[in-house]
């Protein structure tokens, strides 16, 4: 079972970046593809971006495509998201979450999908 804790978020401008970092621990970050999710009160997980097993593949929502970038680094066992161009309607916490899959290309957009979740961490944009 693999532990998740996210970091790097905060209060920043529109316009403004914040790279946000997820650490595993307890597992091998390479057997699992990896998401972000964002949620504000009220509201369930929205999917921001996957990457797979190995980082071959990508999958972001439209809301983000163009202005953030999700990548990992399997032997840090760590699973970024570079955020540029932020806008207060990007404000939420935000999730990492662990797949665990068989396949080395799946990068998944459903909450659905994923098997491990870290607690979050809040990034709020002021217009």
């Amino acid at each position: 079972q693999v532990a998740l804790v996210e970091s790097g978020g905060g209060l920043v401008q529109a316009g403004g970046s914040l790279r946000l970092s997820c650490a595993a621990s307890g597992g091998t970050l390479s057997n699992y593809a990896m998401g972000w999710f964002r949620q504000v009160p009220g509201k369930e997980h929205d999917f921001v971006a996957a990457i797979s097993r190995s980082g071959g593949r990508t999958n972001y929502a439209d809301s983000v495509k163009g202005r953030f970038t999700i990548s990992r680094d399997n032997a840090k066992n760590t699973v970024y998201l570079q955020m540029n161009g932020l806008k207060p309607e990007d404000t939420a916490v935000y999730f990492c979450a662990a797949d665990r899959t068989f396949y080395s290309d799946r990068a998944y957009n459903t909450e659905s999908s994923y098997d491990y979740w870290g607690q979050g961490t809040q990034v709020t944009v002021s217009s």
